[in-house]
């Protein structure tokens, strides 16, 4: 076998190789140390960049849900607002106003008439009442029911005054201009006020019933001269009442749903008592027509009546209809008055003078108007009220010198809402016939629960 000599190396080369390889050892590991703190410190940046981020994130998020919040709050103001700019245009359903504001409650505004939506209809339509469109008052009987289970209380005060002119003429003429005789000239100035507290309740969405108290205050001149008798100066009779007047219950009733372009129909029954003064039990002054020897007199009531002194039974239909931008109305009525039997009437000296069986005419009546709404809180209605009234009867015969008469009255209405719960209504009416009172004006204040 041939081995391979190497030549033997002596102690100090060996020492050599050993320093050599610790130093290129301690040379690698000082390297890698570096190496690995460049590599941290790296990291440790990039770490700090992340939490960073992810900082911005959060904010980002937070920021994102906070905009998502208002943009919602944003998209309800608009729908608001929008449903308010289709009121004004008159282009949505009235179901869909009332269901969105809750139209039709008592005490709020007149709303505006609403026309058929061209627009197809997206999704289930929402509920409604079919409630009738409020307007502001002008007559007795409001045109919107009390909602069910609510009730509506409203003091009023209303003031009208009248005044006429007559002339008598008893005598004969021998020539046209010349009159052998007494002449009769009257003045006649009425002043009435009226406070009355009415309640409604809503017994149904489509049933109200009603009772209506007042309290009347009235006085009357007379202003009245008599030529031919010797004097130049007018004589002034004065008197006045002041007592309970006749109550009244009511009921109304809304026959259909009405609603898109089709007209809602109200029926009403009202009955009036003779709570109030009764004409017959007031003193009156003594005139030719009185019994006994006595025929001096004016042959006017001392005191003055605050009531009819008959039961009445009324009935009606309303008709509401809207039409963008407005609500028209008009009802149609029919009064019958109930004769009284064996009447007297109270004289002078404590006499009574025995007048039999009378029946006052009964009372045909319509009125027809519009209503508008100015804004949100206030409207404006003008409308026409007419009654015809009927001859009266005494034991079966007219009365002689009993005509029909007509009443006519022109009416403005404004309406404005004080709060959630409470309208102020106020009415003017002008009378545009010779036996309808001069002006009349009258403020209701409406509070709803």
């Amino acid at each position: 076998m041939t081995y391979l000599k190497l030549p033997a190396l002596s102690a100090v080369g060996c020492a050599i190789i050993l320093l050599l390889g610790g130093t290129v050892h301690a040379q690698s590991t000082t390297g890698n140390a570096q190496e690995m703190e460049a590599r941290l410190e790296s990291l440790t940046q990039e770490l700090a960049e992340q939490r960073k981020l992810l900082a911005d994130l959060e904010l980002f998020r937070q920021q994102y849900f906070e905009q998502r919040t208002l943009l919602k709050s944003l998209e309800q103001q608009v729908t608001q607002q929008q449903v308010v700019l289709d009121e004004l245009r008159g282009v949505i359903s009235w179901d869909r106003l009332a269901t969105q504001r809750g139209a039709g409650k008592a005490g709020e505004p007149v709303l505006l008439a609403q026309a058929q939506s061209k627009e197809a209809p997206v999704g289930q339509a929402p509920s409604t009442d079919g409630r009738p469109p409020e307007v502001a008052p002008l007559f007795e009987q409001p045109g919107v029911l009390t909602p069910k289970d609510h009730y509506v209380l409203e003091p009023s005060l209303q003031y009208g005054y009248s005044s006429s002119n007559r002339v008598a003429l008893v005598g004969y003429t021998i020539i046209p201009a010349l009159l052998i005789g007494l002449i009769d000239v009257r003045e006649v100035k009425r002043n009435t006020v009226t406070a009355a507290l009415s309640g409604r309740f809503g017994v149904t969405n489509r049933l109200e019933l009603e009772v209506r108290a007042p309290y009347v205050y009235r006085t009357d001149a007379t202003v009245s001269r008599e030529l031919f008798e010797g004097t130049a100066t007018e004589g002034v009779f004065s008197s006045s009442g002041m007592h309970m007047g006749d109550i009244e219950l009511g009921a109304r009733y809304q026959l259909n749903d009405g609603g898109i372009d089709s007209p809602f129909y109200i029926g009403s029954l009202r009955f009036k008592t003779r709570t109030g003064k009764d004409p017959f039990d007031v003193v009156t002054d003594c005139s030719q027509r009185c019994v006994g020897t006595n025929a001096t007199g004016t042959g006017l009531p001392l005191d003055l009546p605050t009531g009819s002194g008959f039961y009445s039974l009324q009935a009606g239909l309303t008709v509401l209809y809207p039409s963008d931008p407005a609500v028209f109305f008009g009802s149609l009525t029919y009064l019958h008055n109930f004769g009284r039997d064996n009447i007297s009437r109270k004289v002078l000296n404590g006499e009574e003078e025995f007048l039999g069986s009378i029946k006052p005419g009964d009372v045909l009546g319509f009125n027809f108007g519009m209503g508008l709404a100015l804004n949100e809180k206030s409207s404006f209605s003008i409308g026409y009220d007419h009654s015809s009234v009927g001859r009266t009867e005494n034991n079966g015969q007219v009365v002689p010198g009993s005509v029909r008469t007509q009443l006519g009255t022109l009416l403005l209405g404004y309406s404005y809402r004080l709060s959630q719960k409470t309208t102020l209504n106020v009415s003017v009416g002008a009378g545009l016939t010779r036996d309808t009172p001069d002006v009349s004006l009258t403020v209701r204040l409406p509070m709803n629960f």
